[in-house]
């Protein structure tokens, strides 16, 4: 399904869309059973071990995908790199992550999400034809004392062509804030992903994006910000 005419046009014009999450379960078509399954995932995330800063608010999962010729395939399980340059906090280096769960990988609504982004990306950039795509399940926790930090980089581009930022969960938090700014750093746009698929479109060639710091509303209770993050570069 094409995106919204009014999507595309504003994600043209500006570099990114936010999409509420009624346009984005009618594009998905996921069935609430197979979705329940695929965001329970999170609850099986690991923390990840590369932070600068030391702090443990950060686990997830990852995969990496091609998509080639309208088939989308998963490729061997790889590190993730990104340059000082794009990531002077924790890049530089090439990162291990424990990889996503084969059955979630293959689960219908994460093949629904990838499809989704091979053809919003490529209704942005027709030329492209293959493109190289990185997956990532996050869960960033907040506890007392700790904020939770949904991009501790600040506000930054992530080196690749789009990136999808999907909410899968919020529970118990507040704040987590995502800008979108302009190449000279201006911010042009703000917005909050709330619901069960919310969604950001950004174009990273053209903007940066960032989010702020979660903290818990019930300081007794578990808090943490559950979102699927999908980058993809032409290759």
């Amino acid at each position: 399904m094409p995106l919204p005419e009014n999507i595309t046009q504003t994600f043209l014009q500006n570099g990114f869309a936010f999409v509420p999450s009624g346009d984005m379960r009618q594009l998905l078509s996921v069935s609430p059973a197979d979705w329940d399954v695929f965001a329970d995932s999170w609850n099986d995330l690991k923390t990840d071990t590369y932070m600068a800063d030391q702090g443990r608010y950060r686990k997830r999962r990852y995969a990496v995908y091609q998509a080639k010729n309208e088939a989308i395939t998963r490729q061997p399980h790889q590190p993730h790199y990104q340059s000082l340059d794009y990531n002077p906090v924790n890049g530089g280096i090439e990162r291990w992550f424990e990889p996503m769960r084969d059955t979630i990988g293959d689960s219908d609504s994460m093949q629904k999400i990838l499809r989704f982004c091979h053809d919003a990306f490529s209704q942005f950039n027709p030329s492209a034809k293959n493109w190289h795509i990185e997956t990532h399940q996050f869960r960033i926790e907040a506890h007392a004392g700790e904020q939770g930090q949904p991009t501790p980089e600040g506000m930054h581009r992530d080196g690749r062509d789009y990136v999808l930022v999907l909410m899968i969960r919020r529970q118990n938090i507040q704040s987590g804030m995502t800008s979108i700014h302009d190449l000279n750093r201006n911010e042009i746009g703000s917005f909050t992903l709330t619901g069960a698929m919310d969604a950001a479109l950004v174009d990273d060639n053209r903007v940066y994006h960032g989010v702020t710091a979660v903290t818990p509303l019930d300081i007794s209770q578990p808090a943490y910000r559950d979102v699927l993050v999908v980058t993809a570069k032409n290759k």
